[in-house]
Parts: structure tokens; C-alpha cells; sequence
């Protein structure tokens, strides 16, 4: 079951702004929180959101006309400032690892909101066949894409480590040969 979890934002973290001295405490007691759900298969992904005055809103009407709204957008409590995509066997799980989560909102009450995803099987009566084939192939697009972009990142760590490791070896040869001369 996927669940996303909204971490809700705050007037503070709206304003760009947390309290210094929580702020590196927050980030190692999320970091290991993090880790934690990493190791345990459940972090899918994650990010934290920019304040709201970075954002859009786009509204639609019926007729097809969309307008757009520039942030910041006024009711704080229902802002997002950053989220989770787990991926849990139930719901009581997500919620189990959720209240372990430290306060994502130092010096402010934080609120973690946990919402499951639709599947498409919970759509199979309401899809056409083709339907069913344009998700299908929209979710093998999206996988291949994803991984055309890690192949790239593992290129490059490749090059940067063939390359720093010749630098060793003439390194330890310098010494050795350094060691032999003194001889």
C-alpha cells in the first residue's frame, strides 16, 4: 500500500524560516529517522517543499479556462511543507512509523497527515481496456525514464573513482620509490 505523508507546514516554516538552534538537531534526528526508513523498505521518496510564496495555484473551470494564483496562498494549516512516499502493508503500519517520526516543526507543534493512494485495480470497474493499456504503458515510460536518469549518475561516480584511484597508486608508487632511494 502506498500512503503519502504531508508534513503540514507552519507560519515559521512559511516564512522560510525555523529556529537556528533546532534546526541541526531536526535535521540529525530526521536523518536517522530517515535511515531508519530506508533500511526498513519503506521510504520510497521524499523532499521538503519551498514556502508557499515560491508556489502556483492553478484553478479550473468546467469550460476549460484555468487561471493562475500566485503564492503565497493564506491558510497555513493547510499548506504542505514537505512530504513521503511509503510504501507499508496497511494503514496501521504507516501509522505506527509516523508517530515515531521526531517533530518536523521545531519550536512549532508539527502535524504529519497520511493519506493512501489509489490504486488503478481500485478503478478496474470504471476502465476501458485501453484505459488499462495507457496506464500500463505510462508506468513502463515513467520506470524506464527513471532509470535512463540513474544511469548517468552511476556513470559519472564510475569516471570520478577510475579516476581518483590512478592519483593513489602514483601516490603509494612516489612513497615506495621515496622509501627505496632513502635506503
Amino acid at each position: 500500500m502506498k500512503v503519502l505523508v504531508f508534513v503540514k507546514a507552519t507560519p515559521n516554516s512559511e516564512k522560510g524560516m525555523m529556529p537556528d538552534e533546532k534546526m541541526e538537531q531536526m535535521f540529525t534526528d530526521m536523518g536517522n529517522f530517515n535511515e531508519q526508513l530506508v533500511k526498513a523498505g519503506i521510504m520510497q521518496e521524499a523532499d521538503g517543499l519551498k514556502p508557499s510564496s515560491a508556489g502556483k495555484r492553478v484553478k479550473f473551470t468546467d469550460g476549460g479556462h484555468a487561471t493562475v494564483i500566485d503564492g503565497p496562498f493564506a491558510e497555513t494549516k493547510e499548506l504542505v511543507a514537505g512530504y513521503w512516499i511509503w510504501n507499508v502493508k496497511s494503514m496501521d503500519e504507516a501509522l505506527e512509523w509516523a508517530k515515531r517520526c521526531p517533530n518536523p516543526m521545531p519550536g512549532d507543534e508539527g502535524v504529519l497527515e497520511l493519506r493512501p493512494t489509489y490504486s488503478a485495480e481500485e478503478f478496474d470497474q470504471l476502465l476501458t481496456d485501453e484505459h488499462r493499456e495507457q496506464e500500463s504503458r505510462l508506468r513502463k515510460e515513467v520506470t524506464r525514464q527513471q532509470k535512463a536518469k540513474a544511469k548517468p549518475a552511476a556513470k559519472t561516480k564510475a569516471k570520478s573513482k577510475s579516476k581518483a584511484a590512478p592519483a593513489r597508486k602514483k601516490s603509494a608508487k612516489r612513497k615506495s620509490a621515496r622509501a627505496k632511494s632513502k635506503k
